[in-house]
């Protein structure tokens, strides 16, 4: 999960770059979730393209990749990425911060130019779906979070004439989580934040965000110091727990809350005199469970919305034929109209004789239209198609803009996708 993680930046873009098969790419990468969604045409091809950059980018084979990472296309994409937007695939069902980093991943992907419409309309779509989700249900208004629910659980290890104002902390990471974690501890009044980054960049982060950023030198006297260590990084690098008893003052308690899916700490280390370690699956025990009504209408919006945004994607799947049957009529109407006029001129009689032709066919193409859009609706495009064809001698070959979307992820989470052009999901894990 960390090598899919680091290799996130720039894979939409390496992998749609002259490529003939993946048309655009939404790379969604967090800490403890890795998916791609991407616009394809050919479903096989594109996941054989993006495994095979992702293996260009890591150390792992493009075989172990592809026995480990699970590819959806079609609906499942559509109610996947709207159930992961609103929180419902979340340790702690309708965490708020997974919401932002649906719209920084579409963000991100414009801004590098790898989306494309079917795309875009997608993320637009679960975004405003989770929206709904906060505002029309208690759900939102709880308010909890992987997060919040890991410092609750910190907290009730507190030694009791301690509060967070007192509590030295080391946060490892810089990315969106890490984001809702500080902001999340100064709301509980802790003063001494301390960031440290793998990558280098806590001192921009700190520039931001508040804190102090450690260098490599800094961090063993600061973990030697603190009381709660956080880590968000999920970068694969892993605090060792030989490592940190060597460190440790004698009779320091420390709380260790672990947020990274591939783990940050030991797992060692709750076997440490004094230590105690809060993990994801802590989280999850933990996570408050009397919001199962609410989860209930959250569940119920996400389905109506994912279900109503699939039906108007394969409705666009009619647009092509409608399209060439319209050409087709005006070709022929044009054609009359001409004969019309030559024989009459621009006379009165004429117009007449004009206005009734294309309200006529106004009317023809009403029926044709909207059984387009209904057959299409249940998915029943090629037979709409086909009757055109051997009606009115068309030639609808073109494609119809049902390219599959299609998601691949890490075992333990589901996948993602596009939704009426194939589109390759790449991973992700909640």
């Amino acid at each position: 999960m960390a090598q899919l993680s680091a290799s996130a930046n720039g894979l939409a873009a390496a992998s749609t770059n002259g490529s003939a098969v993946i048309n655009g790419a939404v790379v969604l990468a967090t800490c403890n979730r890795f998916e791609v969604y991407a616009d394809v045409e050919n479903v096989e091809e594109a996941t054989e393209q993006l495994v095979n950059e992702l293996a260009a980018n890591t150390e792992l084979s493009a075989d172990f990749l592809t026995r480990r990472l699970t590819a959806l296309e079609g609906e499942p994409v559509i109610n996947h990425l709207f159930s992961v937007g609103a929180g419902l695939d979340s340790a702690v069902v309708g965490e708020r911060e997974i919401a932002g980093q649906v719209r920084r991943a579409l963000t991100q992907a414009q801004q590098e130019k790898t989306t494309t419409s079917n795309l875009t309309r997608l993320f637009q779509n679960a975004t405003r779906a989770a929206k709904d989700v906060g505002s029309r249900t208690q759900l939102g208004s709880q308010g909890k979070s992987v997060v919040s629910v890991a410092l609750d659980l910190a907290e009730e290890l507190m030694n009791e004439n301690r509060s967070w104002e007192d509590q030295d902390i080391v946060l490892f990471g810089t990315g969106s989580y890490a984001g809702a974690t500080i902001a999340l501890l100064k709301e509980r009044g802790v003063k001494r934040i301390s960031v440290y980054s793998h990558s280098g960049r806590a001192a921009d982060f700190t520039d931001k965000r508040g804190g102090f950023p450690l260098s490599n030198e800094q961090l063993p006297q600061a973990l030697r110091e603190s009381d709660v260590i956080i880590g968000c990084s999920g970068g694969g690098n892993r605090l060792d727990s030989a490592a940190l008893t060597e460190l440790r003052v004698k009779g320091h308690s420390l709380i260790a809350i672990d947020m990274a899916l591939t783990n940050d700490f030991d797992p060692a280390l709750a076997q440490l005199d004094g230590v105690d370690l809060i993990t994801l699956e802590s989280v999850r025990m933990a996570a408050p469970t009397e919001q199962a009504l609410a989860v209930h209408d959250a569940t119920r919006i996400v389905t109506q919305a994912a279900r109503e945004f699939s039906v108007s994607q394969r409705e666009r799947e009619a647009d092509h034929a409608i399209v060439a049957l319209r050409a087709h009529t005006k070709t022929v109407l044009d054609s009359e109209v001409a004969k019309v006029r030559a024989q009459h001129g621009c006379t009165a009689a004429a117009e007449e004789v004009e206005l009734a032709m294309r309200r006529m066919m106004r009317q023809l193409l009403h029926v044709p239209t909207m059984r387009a859009r209904e057959l299409a609706a249940q998915g029943r495009t090629d037979e709409y198609v086909a009757a055109l064809e051997t009606l009115y001698g068309l030639d609808l070959s073109e494609p119809l803009g049902n390219t599959a979307p299609l998601s691949t992820t890490a075992p333990q989470s589901p996948a993602a996708e596009d939704v009426s052009c194939p589109a390759v999901p790449v991973a992700q894990s909640a």
